[in-house]
């Protein structure tokens, strides 16, 4: 299983950098430099995940680096349980993870951190990303008018925010088409939304 050459490549005139968090230094949000023709660069948000990191190298058999993997083991209020990995190891047996859930009387949602004044790590990436304090995106989601999509069982995902006063509006459609469609394909049509 392969993804198509151009598409794992760097993006020429630029090149990926990664900005480090205050709140939680183990974080590293990649953006994206171009070089412009005045010498200087410019600084811009980048979405294109690992696929153009020269220094990656990619197996959509084994998923993503679970880049927060660590994060969610931080708040401890996680637990591993059996769930589905059998049946998810025979289907993709070199994606080694454990379904976790929430801990009996927690909730493990970026908004119930939120409400209770906490800046999470992902609060923090999607700030960097957007280029915004922490604090305002804590607010906007505290109240309601903003969300950082991070299910626990995705630690592969980087976060980002959705909401009126952010820069993410993606409508990637994924799904297997009864007609035609590999994993492949599905991957790439993401890279591309």
């Amino acid at each position: 299983m392969q993804i198509e050459h151009h598409l794992c490549q760097p993006l020429s005139g630029s090149r990926k950098v990664y900005v480090r968090g205050q709140l939680h230094p183990a974080i590293s949000v990649p953006m994206r430099e171009i070089n412009l023709t005045n010498g200087e660069s410019l600084t811009v948000y980048d979405t294109s995940g690992v696929y153009t990191d020269s220094q990656v190298t990619i197996d959509i058999t084994k998923g993503l680096p679970p880049l927060r993997a660590a994060w969610i083991s931080a708040r401890n209020d996680t637990e591993s349980y059996e769930g589905k990995a059998a049946a998810l190891s025979k289907a993709s047996p070199d994606l080694q993870r454990t379904p976790k859930r929430a801990k009996s009387g927690n909730a493990v949602t970026q908004m119930y951190y939120a409400k209770r004044g906490m800046i999470t790590a992902e609060m923090e990436f999607a700030a960097l990303r957007e280029n915004q304090p922490p604090e305002f995106i804590r607010d906007e989601i505290a109240r309601g008018r903003a969300i950082i999509p991070a299910n626990i069982n995705h630690p592969e995902l980087e976060p980002m925010i959705i909401g009126r006063h952010f820069h993410v509006k993606v409508n990637g459609n994924i799904g297997n088409s009864p007609v035609c469609s590999s994993v492949e394909e599905e991957v790439e049509k993401l890279m591309w939304a």
